[in-house]
């Protein structure tokens, strides 16, 4: 069995009341695009429009470390993260143009990490990233290993 394999069974093991993971199917994407914007409005030292009104930021950069750690865990799973890590920038790159992406960010971000321990306290055990961090990680591309299952997609 593969390392990620593991990972993705021990993060199952405290998501399997259903309506822990249906908040944790909209929740953690919320939370993983809130950080791409948390990110991307740190002051950056240089100003380079990439494409589209969407310029050069310090997400691109975590977010490169992040998909990095997916593909030494599993090529497929990182090129659909990769996806919606280009997704997150789009949608980042359209609201840094309004008056206070700030608050939003960290209104998304808070909203949905209150959900997620309401969806861990439904199950009845504990995030798994209290028991290690990376699992913080694990949980996006755990939802993505599901997609690729459904889509007959190896990973």
């Amino acid at each position: 069995m593969s390392k990620f394999q593991n990972l993705i069974d021990a993060y199952g093991v405290s998501h399997k009341n259903k309506t822990n993971k249906l908040i944790h199917w909209v929740c953690v994407p919320a939370i993983f695009f809130s950080i791409v914007g948390l990110v991307s409005v740190i002051p950056f030292p240089w100003e380079a429009e990439i494409i589209d009104n969407i310029s050069l930021n310090w997400s691109f950069f975590a977010l490169g470390l992040v998909l990095l750690y997916y593909l030494s865990l599993s090529i497929s799973i990182s090129i659909g993260m990769t996806m919606f890590s280009l997704v997150c920038i789009y949608l980042c790159g359209r609201l840094n143009t309004f008056e206070s992406p700030l608050l939003i960010y960290l209104s998304v971000f808070a909203i949905s990490w209150v959900f997620q321990f309401i969806g861990h306290h439904i199950e009845g055990k504990k995030p798994s990233f209290l028991q290690d961090i990376q699992f913080l990680l694990i949980g996006p591309a755990w939802l993505m290993h599901f997609i690729f299952k459904k889509l007959n997609i190896p990973y």
